[in-house]
């Protein structure tokens, strides 16, 4: 799951960053208005945490935007400004939540979770794959019933290729969506975790397209009964 983060203190937007990521969020941080309005009209991601008080363009601008163009994307917002009205606004402009700094980095972590999990779409609901499940809110998986152990990487690579089972996914699809801008990734880095996936749950869960990509077929096969 990608999140978005939009604040103009580098210091605070790094802190954010790394707390999100730790938590388990592939966490990108943004320092304006004009290259998150940019971000979003490019990337996917599951989840907004904005502030208002941006430079180039207003938080509350490219809220109103997003909203503008039928994005449902869950937005956290999170600024100085406290007044009533300042609340109003930005509820009012299509925010789903609002938080004043300063703040507790565990409150904001949960509250994203209760955003995604209140959601429409493949961020909300388990997904179930034959006797595999996987929870994205709770970031948990089982298999039959047994709990599976994943990296943060697998976690994400799995809730990518069951979202759109059926579909290839290439290598640079998978990348875009699980590594943050400017990452430095080893080139088999992809490869690794399709291989732990195999291994942790069945071999056939994943397939490889050659020349393609990678996908997990519409009905599971091969799988433990």
């Amino acid at each position: 799951m990608r999140i978005l983060i939009v604040e103009d203190d580098r210091p605070l937007g790094e802190g954010i960053q790394m707390g999100l990521r730790q938590a388990g969020w592939q966490a990108e941080w943004v320092a304006d208005g004009e290259t998150a309005r940019d971000a979003l009209a490019s990337e996917p991601f599951g989840a907004l945490v904005l502030d208002l008080g941006l430079p180039r363009i207003s938080g509350l601008d490219v809220l109103r935007e997003l909203r503008a163009r039928g994005e449902t994307l869950p937005v956290l917002i999170l600024t100085a400004r406290d007044t009533p009205e300042d609340v109003v606004a930005g509820l009012d402009a299509g925010a789903d939540d609002y938080m004043v700094k300063p703040f507790n980095l565990s409150e904001l972590a949960a509250r994203l979770r209760a955003l995604l999990r209140r959601s429409g779409g493949r961020a909300a609901p388990e997904i179930a794959y034959g006797r595999l499940r996987l929870d994205p809110a709770a970031r948990r998986v089982t298999l039959a019933g047994d709990p599976v152990e994943l990296s943060a990487r697998e976690f994400d690579l799995l809730h990518e290729l069951l979202g759109q089972a059926g579909r290839v996914l290439t290598k640079a699809q998978i990348e875009e969506r699980l590594y943050a801008w400017g990452s430095e990734l080893e080139s088999n880095a992809i490869e690794v975790h399709i291989h732990h996936l195999r291994r942790k749950l069945w071999p056939e869960l994943i397939r490889t397209v050659r020349g393609v990509g990678y996908l997990i077929p519409e009905a599971p096969s091969g799988a433990p009964r």
